[in-house]
């Protein structure tokens, strides 16, 4: 377990070792306030060495960006002094903690204001909502920005825009729900250059070193079989503006870290971004499990079904190969708060089989 247990710096962020906690939405702030169940429920894995927690996603201000009551806010008054008492705690228990930046985008349905993205479309290529226009897009871009700013002053480590899975910033880059005729679509660069404005605009408000993740995914919501970039040099011509802008490492979000990501090469979507853009990267997907997040059907069956444990060899052969720098560890944290501290042992015995009942509460 020697790979896993080997210290990583990114910016000013020390890390202890490669572990990190995956983004979950857990939706238990009501009200969009997180309080000291939250502040308890990342405590616990970092006291138990995981070495950064990512946070479940958290909305933007921006009112077509939120859509469940029970998902925190990161902005107003009070949902900042929770997350403050979050970050203070899990910094007491020895861990490193990012918020994950977040705009629900085209996902978000019956709701009013309506949603909005970059053409008013969809996931499905349907009509959803609005189009953006270019005051929508300042406001929003300036929205990531303040949001940003707030995570360093109230004492996070950083951040990570949430640029995946059909969410807002994603939809620009996807060319299915992106068929804009303006600067903001077409190719592959310009249907980057929303997620570029957001970057350059978040790394303009925090300081120097303080580092920005960016997650990205060819997979969204239901849709499996979606992909931003068919090849190399399609991802590539998304990818480096955004290096180029100010992201620190990429958070590369898969189903099945094993999987190849294009044909002729091993190498997974976390390495070919690292490969093409020369930043660290996270992978992810069913890390110790022996279930694939979402077999047999969509986001929330991967959540919804239960999941075995299943070893980590080929995990490490990777990490040490230098595929990609950190690991980010999800379902399994859920019924293994300890997990990480039982890896770096090596000691993955006794581990809890992940059940969705464990969603029902923050253990």
């Amino acid at each position: 377990m020697a790979s896993l247990d080997e210290p990583f710096a990114v910016g000013d962020l020390r890390l202890p070792n490669r572990i990190a906690m995956a983004p979950m939405t857990r939706m238990q702030s009501p009200g969009g306030v997180p309080g000291r169940n939250v502040a308890d429920y990342y405590a616990r894995r970092a006291a138990n060495q995981v070495g950064l927690i990512i946070t479940e996603g958290t909305y933007i201000n921006r009112a077509a960006a939120q859509e469940h009551d029970g998902v925190p806010h990161f902005h107003g008054e009070r949902a900042l002094a929770g997350w403050a008492q979050v970050a203070e705690q899990v910094h007491q228990a020895g861990g490193k903690i990012i918020p994950q930046l977040w705009h629900t985008g085209v996902t978000r349905a019956d709701a009013e204001p309506p949603a909005e993205g970059p053409s008013g479309l969809g996931l499905d290529g349907t009509p959803n909502g609005k189009a953006m226009t270019q005051q929508d897009i300042d406001g929003t871009v300036a929205a990531f920005a303040e949001a940003a700013a707030a995570a360093e002053r109230i004492g996070f480590d950083g951040v990570e825009l949430h640029g995946a899975h059909g969410y807002l910033i994603d939809d620009f880059l996807w060319s299915r729900t992106n068929r804009r005729t303006d600067r903001y679509g077409g190719d592959p660069a310009s249907r980057a250059r929303f997620a570029t404005e957001v970057v350059q605009a978040v790394r303009a408000a925090v300081s120097p070193g303080f580092p920005v993740f960016f997650r990205l995914s060819q997979w969204k919501l239901n849709n499996y079989d979606a992909r931003i970039a068919d090849d190399p040099d399609e991802l590539a011509a998304l990818l480096t503006p955004l290096a180029d802008a100010g992201v620190d490492a990429f958070h590369a979000s898969t189903r099945r870290y094993w999987l190849p990501e294009f044909d002729g090469s091993e190498l997974n979507l976390a390495g070919w971004a690292r490969k093409l853009t020369g930043k660290p990267t996270v992978t992810v997907g069913s890390v110790g499990l022996d279930q694939q997040f979402g077999e047999g059907g969509g986001l929330a069956e991967g959540y919804s079904q239960q999941a075995g444990v299943t070893g980590i060899e080929q995990l490490l052969e990777r990490l040490e190969r230098n595929e990609f720098d950190l690991v980010a560890v999800g379902r399994t944290l859920l019924s293994n708060p300890d997990w990480a501290a039982k890896a770096l042992r090596g000691e993955l015995t006794g581990i809890v089989a992940y059940d969705p009942s464990m969603l029902a509460t923050l253990d």
